[in-house]
């Protein structure tokens, strides 16, 4: 194993076990925040952040950079997206997938605040009074009450609210991130006011030390629009580089500290759009991965199409949100899957995407066949279909339980993996034959010579199967794909409201032209790349 591992949200670092047959090392490195949303300083000088693709709260001390977890996996708090601390030091949190804000009090015991707010997002605390917001066309903007008591609409019609705070005259500023504006309300009663239009892409709003307004945009340029007189004076625009921009913090000093949901990691951001990391950034998953044929390595990291270079460097190539799988076929084009239903393909050449089959069911891997047809194992239906350069949709095989990723070999035979009953299988005229049983969450599929290669997450390793005999040869071991031990974590649901909820974790796997073997580290959040010695 080659290249230093560093922290991991997958816990204390492991380095794969390759054996005799692989030299193996991190492409990319673990990332130790999955995503990082909402923000907020705690009452000892840490700042809070919430990671909603992990379920899990962790606590950064900005001097050293120490990631702490302090609201593990597994509890009731399943898709945090928003916090702020009371008063009392409790801290209140919107949990957005089942609809849900919680309190979790100072000696870490939870209380259900709410169990009926859609999409609740936004969080503010104005002494001892508690605001949230939803993320949905139409939603409403709530004062809640911890002790009991019917919420109270300040204002509804918000097109996707989000991170909210109380400006310098008494009212609530808040942005609605589908139609590019800034509203704000009185919280003792009064309808809402437009404060800023034509914004880009708004995610957060917050005030600085000055009382300026900042809007932080959620696009690709990491965009924070500077208003003066709360909204009403001088606009300036500042890009900081920072891809999808999340949320923001203010220190003592007013210092001013920044999220990605699309790539995690703690950033300071100065007025000027410099930064400083303070956790870096890195990979939200990775799910899928494909190898183009000039070598370049692309993956599905959720929110965006990424690449990841030899030197580790991971590049976003497109906000294209809710990627999941891909593969790329022989004109150099990428096939993506979102797992919310759609087959897409983008141009790498030209930047250009457009989505051909839409109403799939939770689809994941996919393969590029040498007629141009596209495979897609589509879980939600138990099947494969095959999607030709018309955009028609034909089955090739029904009946299984949750295929997750398909491959095709030389002689044109397709295999798929099925992660619920623990079979990879070929397919034979429309009839799904075993070829190896007994796996444990087998996902990641892909054929190099005369293997079939498919990542055993229950057993934490990649396995080499014999088309024709099904025997199964232990390739590398010990590695970190699915969720970190003693992480057990309902899976939330793919989708709440009409909208996206918490995709379902996926570790791809692909060959490039060379022979070397990519593996999307899901579970630390980094990439292997494995070489035959």
């Amino acid at each position: 194993m080659t290249g230093a591992p560093g922290a991991s949200r997958y816990g204390t670092p492991r380095d794969p076990v390759g054996g005799a047959r692989w030299d193996v090392r991190r492409l990319a490195g673990p990332n130790r925040l999955w995503g990082s949303n909402g923000v907020t300083f705690g009452p000892d000088g840490r700042l809070y952040v919430a990671q909603f693709l992990a379920g899990v709260i962790s606590a950064v001390d900005l001097a050293s950079g120490e990631v702490d977890t302090v609201v593990p996996a597994g509890g009731p708090i399943q898709s945090p997206d928003d916090l702020a601390f009371g008063p009392d030091g409790s801290l209140y949190v919107t949990d957005l997938v089942p609809g849900r804000v919680w309190r979790r009090s100072p000696e870490g015991e939870y209380a259900l605040v709410a169990d009926d707010v859609v999409l609740p997002n936004g969080i503010a605390v104005v002494g001892d009074r508690l605001f949230v917001n939803e993320m949905r066309p139409g939603g409403r903007l709530l004062e809640l009450f911890p002790t009991g008591g019917a919420p109270v609409v300040l204002a509804d019609d918000l097109a996707m609210g989000n991170a909210m705070q109380l400006g310098p005259d008494g009212c609530l500023y808040y942005p609605h991130m589908l139609s590019g504006e800034v509203f704000r309300v009185p919280v003792d009663g009064g309808g809402p006011e437009l404060v800023a239009e034509d914004v880009d892409n708004p995610v957060a709003v917050r005030f600085d030390p000055a009382g300026d307004l900042l809007v932080l945009s959620m696009g690709a340029a990491g965009v924070v629009t500077r208003v003066s007189g709360w909204g009403a004076g001088e606009r300036s625009v500042v890009p900081s580089g920072i891809v999808g921009l999340d949320n923001a913090a203010f220190d003592g000093e007013g210092r001013m500290y920044v999220s990605s949901y699309a790539s995690g990691g703690i950033a300071e951001l100065r007025p000027d759009g410099r930064s400083r990391e303070i956790v870096p950034r890195g990979l939200d998953g990775p799910f899928g991965v494909t190898v183009d044929l000039g070598g370049r390595v692309h993956l599905g990291d959720h929110y965006r199409l990424a690449s990841v270079e030899d030197e580790g460097a991971v590049t976003t190539r497109e906000l294209l949100p809710f990627t999941h799988g891909l593969t790329c076929d022989a004109r150099g084009l990428l096939h993506l899957t979102s797992e919310f239903g759609e087959l897409r393909t983008h141009d790498p050449a030209t930047g250009s995407s457009r989505t051909r089959v839409e109403g799939l069911d939770a689809p994941v891997g996919l393969a590029a066949r040498a007629d141009g047809a596209v495979l897609v194992a589509e879980s939600g239906r138990g099947r494969v279909v095959v999607i030709d350069e018309r955009d028609t949709v034909a089955v090739l095989v029904a009946g299984l339980e949750r295929p997750v990723d398909v491959a095709v070999d030389g002689r044109g035979h397709c295999y798929v993996t099925d992660e619920a009953t623990g079979v990879l299988h070929r397919v034979d005229d429309g009839v799904a034959v075993p070829v190896a049983e007994g796996l444990d969450l087998p996902q990641g599929l892909a054929v190099r010579g005369d293997d079939l290669l498919v990542v055993e997450v229950g057993r934490r390793r990649l396995i080499a199967v014999d088309p024709d005999t099904g025997e199964v040869a232990v390739e590398v071991a010990d590695l970190a794909v699915g969720a970190p031990p003693g992480s057990a974590r309902t899976p939330p649901a793919l989708a709440a409201a009409g909208m996206p909820g918490v995709p379902r974790p996926f570790a791809g796997l692909a060959v490039g032209p060379d022979g070397a073997v990519y593996l999307a580290a899901n579970g630390e959040g980094g990439v292997l790349k494995l070489v035959a010695r």
